[in-house]
């Protein structure tokens, strides 16, 4: 319980924390720095933008494969350094490699090779990382821990953009050599400091391999799947629909926001570009507090009023269609993004129905989440082509209160199992 955390463990949950926000800053500074610079080398060598956004979307696409296939191998491995140190030990310096060849390929064949390489090794490494926290971290304060891993991943946005701001023009190639140093540099720190072979989650994990023999040591992924959709408890399948909707109506509002401020509200292409940049210094500032009041409400409240919250901004923006207003609508809404995002992953790593599957459910979170992330954009987008600009926040609001249904639904099979996973957890 909380209440019974000895100063050395928090301290020693504090540290573990910090290597886990450390890993997963490494990674996504390659990532961001990737959005930012890569289209700008494929447009050396191919005219088409359709193209150029279809390749650079090719990395969504393997996440979705490789994300739930990686995490349940990693679930199935044994070794002295754990379970996901050693493919991590491996492939972030393979990816730092691949990243800093990227500027020097010569052709576009031989750079969408790199692409498809680097973004193979480094879809491999996101759903590792982001396992240690539910390995490591007990289920009482996860939403504290994964928001420490979320304000460190957000700060790489800003890495990227100095990064550019500062080398790009002057140092193309080398200012790949930067986010691929941080990520060697983390290895080799995380190398020398994290063995997940004696997280809690690994010892049970060895424990429940124990218990079912040998027939049964390892957890296939149609298992798992098959799990999810046959068991009589919805819950965890329920939640996987409410991050694929939730997903789908964050990004829609991110990837639509800068033409709907230029047509809606008159802005220049870069004042409408500009419009979520207050929105993620206010993500940033509830990231953390959300944490804490889930562990004092229940996450299930917090993630359904973080949503409500998301919903009523985007309405409220509807109506006052100006640039101030919708800035602070999208500030707003970002907030309640916090609250839902922070504790989300958490409540289906706390369902899991067994350690040995830890992996492989954050692999699940991360499908649903980059689905959404697809369908989202494309059904506003079809939205707006047939009843035009100026409902679309309206329409996000309704796409994320179809959202805060399923979790209705949710919380009342909760209430009938009894369940204490998310009450104060």
């Amino acid at each position: 319980m909380p209440g019974t955390e000895t100063r050395t463990e928090a301290a020693s949950r504090r540290r573990i924390t910090f290597f886990i926000a450390l890993a997963l800053f490494a990674q996504e500074s390659t990532w961001n720095f990737y959005d930012n610079q890569v289209p700008v080398l494929l447009r050396e060598h191919l005219t088409s933008a359709a193209l150029v956004g279809a390749l650079m979307g090719m990395d969504n696409l393997l996440g979705i494969v490789i994300q739930p296939w990686i995490g349940n191998r990693s679930d199935n491995t044994r070794t002295r350094w754990g379970r996901r140190m050693p493919y991590l030990a491996v492939g972030m310096p393979i990816a730092a490699l691949l990243f800093v060849f990227l500027p020097w390929t010569t052709s576009a064949t031989t750079l969408i090779a790199v692409m498809f390489c680097y973004a193979l090794i480094a879809n491999t490494m996101r759903p590792l990382a982001e396992s240690l926290v539910p390995d490591f971290i007990p289920p009482e304060r996860r939403s504290r821990a994964n928001a420490v891993v979320k304000i460190a991943t957000s700060l790489t946005v800003i890495v990227a953009a100095l990064i550019s701001l500062l080398l790009v023009d002057d140092h193309p190639r080398a200012a790949f050599a930067v986010p691929a140093l941080i990520l060697a540099t983390v290895t080799i720190v995380l190398i020398g400091t994290l063995r997940d072979s004696r997280s809690a989650a690994y010892q049970a994990a060895l424990a429940e391999d124990a218990a079912a023999g040998p027939d049964h040591a390892r957890v296939p992924f149609h298992r798992v799947v098959l799990d999810l959709l046959v068991d009589r408890d919805r819950r965890r399948l329920l939640l996987l629909v409410t991050v694929l909707l939730f997903g789908a109506a964050w990004f829609a509002s991110r990837s639509l926001i800068t033409p709907y401020g230029m047509e809606v509200l008159g802005l220049s292409r870069g004042e409408a570009g500009g419009l979520t940049l207050p929105s993620g210094v206010a993500y940033l500032l509830a990231a953390y507090p959300a944490a804490l009041l889930a562990e004092r409400l229940g996450r299930l409240r917090v993630i359904g009023a973080g949503m409500v919250l998301f919903a009523v901004a985007l309405a409220v923006g509807a109506v006052v269609r100006t640039p101030t207003g919708t800035i602070v609508a999208f500030c707003v809404a970002a907030a309640g993004a916090a609250a839902f995002s922070i504790n989300a992953a958490v409540v289906l790593w706390n369902l899991a129905p067994s350690s040995r599957v830890l992996g492989a459910y954050t692999g699940l979170y991360a499908v649903s989440w980059y689905l959404g992330g697809f369908l989202g954009p494309a059904l506003i987008g079809a939205i707006v082509d047939l009843t035009g600009w100026t409902g679309m926040l309206l329409d996000i609001a309704v796409l994320a209160t179809l959202a805060v249904l399923v979790l209705l639904v949710l919380g009342r099979l909760h209430r009938r199992a009894a369940s204490p996973i998310f009450v104060k957890a």
